[in-house]
């Protein structure tokens, strides 16, 4: 949490002496989102499921760079939006709990209204 914290507040310091902020409404903010893990994406498209798990070298760390513009993106949304990202994942995985409970989902890749 106080990483994460941490993260925002530099975050934060970058775009204001860089004055950014005038470009960081939400629109603009889910689309770079959107953009950037299309980036992430990209890395993967046309590999085997065995190739992705077994990426190069080279290729690994242009993915971390690719996960770090999603989260920072993400980081900025959350904050224009007064979202806690974690309290929302948590809030998301005891939904999620309830859609797909272990005992009809375990080993299946079917969507809960499916189940």
């Amino acid at each position: 949490m106080d990483e994460l914290r941490e993260l925002r507040s530099r975050l934060d310091r970058f775009v204001a002496e860089r004055d950014c902020d005038q470009f960081h409404n939400p629109k603009n903010l889910a689309m770079a989102l959107a953009a950037e893990a299309g980036e992430l994406i990209e890395h993967f498209q046309w590999l085997t499921p065995e190739e992705s798990c077994a990426l190069p070298e080279a290729v690994h760390a242009e993915v971390e760079l690719e996960i770090a513009d999603v989260l920072l993106f993400l980081l900025r949304l959350c904050g224009k939006l007064q979202i806690d990202p974690l309290q929302a994942a948590h809030k998301k995985l005891d939904l999620n709990a309830i859609k797909y409970p272990a005992d009809k989902a375990r080993g299946r890749a079917t969507k809960y209204n499916k189940l």
